[in-house]
């Protein structure tokens, strides 16, 4: 199987369903921006020793496979067969990062990215899941198979952030304090 078709060579892409879209179109920039943020999930997970952290994140990525999926279904017949965001998936990093948090010093400062290429990269993925956030927010998705995927996506960022917190106090590592 050939993987070009060139039939986005004059800038018009498929959605799933088969409606056709100009590749500017805010639903492919969405989905793309969450295709970008998966492949910052990989590189996280590659560079992480962390066993127990790389099945949590990889979960993460199988979740955000499907935000993808859903995102670029152009057509609501199809919605209803498609794996979605659950509130249990919401839940469920909340927790995850309650269990984090518990080994965190008190936040008493800005961070800055760093101290770790493992903790920086999850930082990447943090700012990269708000601009995921914020291209879904502007297409202004309506049907309730879209309805937890922002919450969902405002609560992955703020993990990523306990998450580069917690790379850092199990690798014995020091955080990198913003100085006036």
């Amino acid at each position: 199987m050939k993987i070009y078709t060139k039939t986005g060579d004059k800038g018009m892409t498929s959605l799933f369903g088969g409606d056709r879209v100009k590749k500017s179109n805010l639903l492919i920039d969405a989905y793309g921006s969450v295709d970008e943020l998966n492949s910052f999930l990989g590189a996280l997970i590659a560079k992480c020793k962390h066993s127990e952290v790389n099945a949590r994140l990889t979960k993460e990525q199988h979740h955000l496979f499907n935000v993808g999926s859903i995102l670029a279904t152009g057509n609501e017949d199809f919605l209803s067969n498609m794996p979605n965001v659950k509130q249990a998936d919401i839940e469920s990093l909340e927790l995850w990062m309650d269990e984090m948090n518990q080994s965190l010093p008190k936040l008493k400062n800005f961070i800055l990215p760093g101290g770790s290429e493992v903790a920086a990269l999850a930082h990447i993925c943090r700012t990269v899941c708000r601009r995921v956030e914020r291209r879904v927010v502007e297409v202004e998705l309506t049907n309730e198979h879209y309805q937890l995927i922002v919450p969902y996506l405002n609560r992955l960022s703020d993990t990523f952030f306990v998450l580069s917190r917690y790379l850092l106090v199990i690798e014995d590592l020091t955080e990198v304090h913003w100085e006036k």
